[in-house]
């Protein structure tokens, strides 16, 4: 779903910290710019704050007021991103993934993913790629999306009741940006399916970061 750069490139990727703003910390201490960020770290934001990362072949941004704990695979155990809080935009390398938040489990592969988490909504755009999106609040309610440039954004609801019983429902692409994605991409050696070309995106198509 995103095509590799020349491997000359691809071995050049620097894992770790490429850009913190305000508070920035890793397992609870404070970092800079070029700290080392392990699978497994937790990073935590403050007002204001957000980092640029890289481990492995994934790239991450992490806004505001956010707590994520990275995947951590070893000894075989699946690979899970933990969005405890805030907002990421994530972009993956090939091999399978899933993705807990406080209402949905997303499983992936090779994707670029935009994530919210508020306590009475998780919201997802899948931009890219393909996806299993399940409830947490009834796991029996899943969809399965293959999108290519952010057709599906979702909202998984804490109230279902007042939603009319839809515990997953369509939402519109907010928040995030085409030029986000392609900057997280070019960190690791790739470039999107539509970074290749000029993208035209609908008026009104996201809001402010």
């Amino acid at each position: 779903f995103a095509g590799f750069l020349p491997r000359a490139m691809a071995a050049m990727v620097r894992p770790g910290m490429h850009t913190v703003k305000g508070d920035v910390r890793v397992n609870g201490t404070p970092v800079v710019a070029g700290a080392a960020v392990k699978p497994g770290d937790k990073v935590t934001t403050g007002a204001g704050g957000q980092a640029v990362l890289v481990i492995d072949f994934n790239a991450y941004l992490v806004r505001d007021d956010s707590e994520i704990i990275f995947p951590d695979d070893e000894d075989g155990v699946e690979a899970v991103l933990r969005v405890v809080s805030g907002r990421i935009m994530s972009v993956f390398g090939p091999g399978p993934l899933r993705i807990d938040m406080p209402l949905a489990t997303i499983g992936i592969r090779g994707t670029g993913i935009y994530l919210e988490v508020y306590p009475e909504r998780n919201y997802v755009c899948l931009c890219y790629g393909r996806a299993v999106l399940k409830s947490k609040l009834e796991p029996r309610v899943r969809e399965a999306l293959n999108t290519t440039h952010h057709e599906g954004p979702r909202n998984f609801h804490a109230d279902p009741k007042a939603r009319g019983t839809k515990f997953i429902e369509k939402a519109k692409m907010v928040n995030h940006k085409d030029t986000e994605l392609i900057m997280l991409e070019a960190l690791v050696g790739r470039i999107p399916k539509f970074g290749d070309k000029p993208i035209k995106m609908p008026e009104g198509s996201y809001g402010k970061n």
